[in-house]
């Protein structure tokens, strides 16, 4: 892709809106089952939708969403950007998500996109980020304690596997934002009250 500001500009918006698709909000209305904002949880994601409408819905939403986070880098491979534009494209594909312009900016948490996104980075990282979730999912059968720590660990991964700041910086971003957002699940965390995978 020829190095012009405009033009990568251009790649992080649309960045940006393709995040704002809800696959949560999507498979279940072409489903049949309710909006998820206004069921169980009421977070727009995977493990609400799993909750409320079963596996089938659930596995959808989280192809769904990991492509949202995938695809984009993949782009950004494909036409050889700069390392900084792939870090902006992969923070604005996640913000698009967590706050999508198409649905009143009441998004998920984040945990599949951030997680295609690492797989779009380099598969090593994605691989052991998905690797950490799931032993952590069987250990102690809490998803959203299992996205925490997982999350956690994903800078200092990015930083052996691909050591590059710019990426670095975003996946910090991406923690953060993510921690933000599980903020109600932390509490319930503290206070033993979190839901089981399962339950």
């Amino acid at each position: 892709m020829e190095q012009n500001p405009q033009i990568y500009f251009l790649v992080i918006v649309i960045a940006y809106f393709f995040g704002s698709i809800s696959s949560a909000i999507i498979v279940c209305k072409m489903m049949g089952y309710p909006d998820p904002r206004t069921q169980g949880s009421k977070n727009p994601g995977a493990t609400n939708v799993l909750r409320i409408a079963g596996k089938k819905p659930a596995a959808l939403v989280l192809l769904g969403d990991s492509l949202k986070g995938l695809i984009p880098i993949l782009i950004c491979h494909w036409f050889n950007v700069p390392l900084m534009i792939m870090a902006l494209v992969g923070a604005a594909a996640f913000l698009g998500h967590l706050y999508p312009l198409f649905f009143k900016f009441k998004g998920g948490k984040g945990v599949a996109t951030a997680i295609g996104i690492q797989l779009g980075i380099h598969w090593m990282l994605g691989l052991f980020v998905i690797a950490i979730w799931l032993f952590f999912a069987k250990v102690v059968k809490i998803s959203s304690l299992a996205a925490l720590i997982s999350m956690a660990l994903a800078p200092l991964a990015i930083w052996f596997i691909v050591p590059n700041p710019y990426l670095l910086i975003m996946q910090i971003f991406i923690t953060i934002l993510l921690f933000w957002r599980h903020r109600s699940n932390i509490q319930q965390l503290i206070s033993g009250s979190e839901t089981k995978i399962g339950h």
